[in-house]
């Protein structure tokens, strides 16, 4: 018996001893969120359906749904049940710096996983999966402009910092095509320049461009087109070299995919009138998405498909 006891209250004392050494354990940005009760999320404003704004200072989409099962999946994980959120908007130029720099802890809009930003930030698994094509006038029932070669000579707009305005100009480059890139400032400004005839195409991953499609005062005046520039997966941003964060939050976007969670939030976004006006996107989901769902990579879309 006083062997047992012995062996009990060593137990009982390494048990005591190991507690606070757990906590310990925690660092980077969940140590930071733990300490704070407070976790910060970048948003975009417009950047339909994925993350924006529809009247309200909370954002809405999504990938704003899945920003919201990982907060969920933290508060078990970190055991902090009433951990505040706190948003903070973002740009397509400024995203990545405010990741960087520790003004947001975790960025899921619709931002492109690629080999340059791995550089720069950290990307979870993917969360959707989109062609960059065009958006343009329909003419005749057929688009004003079919293909990129068509555009040689005209006003092309696409938004500042993506990836669409680096394929642009280097394909204006290449291919001496004499474009005017216009580089706007978000999605909505780059919609408005189409509509207004200030350019005669908007290239943009298709997705978004069905989001400013739906908006548009007459859709069906409107067409996406175009062979795919890249095919290009979203992830969440987290900063580089987090390994512990970036562990947490993959585990909760993939337990979010097999909860099927993920296929509720689509058939909202994507398929059902969406506020602030109602707009229906109609974008049924891709064998590429599924599959992305099924099989969560944090590869890049250029990686996987070499």
């Amino acid at each position: 018996m006083r062997i047992v006891r012995q062996l009990l209250g060593a137990a009982i004392a390494a048990a005591v001893i190991a507690s606070p050494a757990m906590a310990e354990e925690l660092t980077g940005t969940l140590k930071k969120i733990k300490d704070s009760g407070t976790i910060t999320l970048g948003h975009r404003d417009s950047s339909i359906p994925f993350s924006y704004l529809a009247g309200k200072p909370e954002p809405v989409g999504y990938s704003h749904d899945i920003q919201l099962a990982v907060v969920e999946h933290l508060k078990k994980q970190l055991d902090v049940p009433n951990l505040k959120v706190r948003y903070n908007l973002v740009t397509s130029q400024t995203r990545i710096p405010l990741v960087q720099n520790g003004t947001v802890d975790l960025e899921c809009g619709s931002t492109t996983n690629n080999v340059e930003r791995q550089q720069q930030v950290a990307f979870s698994v993917g969360i959707f999966e989109v062609g960059t094509r065009l958006l343009t006038k329909v003419k005749d029932g057929q688009p004003s402009y079919k293909d990129f070669p068509d555009l040689a000579g005209k006003n092309v707009v696409t938004t500042a910092g993506t990836t669409s305005e680096r394929l642009l100009k280097a394909m204006n480059a290449d291919k001496q095509m004499k474009m005017n890139v216009i580089s706007a400032k978000d999605h909505g400004e780059s919609f408005n320049m189409l509509e207004s005839g200030r350019a005669v195409a908007f290239m943009m991953d298709d997705a978004l461009l069905a989001g400013e499609m739906a908006k548009a005062r007459k859709p069906s005046d409107w067409v996406i087109t175009g062979t795919p520039q890249s095919y290009e997966i979203y992830g969440c941003m987290v900063r580089k070299g987090d390994e512990a964060f970036k562990k947490a939050v993959d585990e909760a976007i993939v337990a979010y995919f097999k909860s099927g969670e993920v296929n509720k939030s689509y058939e909202k976004w994507f398929q059902q009138p969406i506020p602030p006006k109602g707009l229906n996107l109609q974008f049924p989901m891709s064998d590429e998405l599924k599959k992305l769902i099924a099989e969560p990579t944090d590869k890049a879309a250029d990686e996987k498909k070499s």
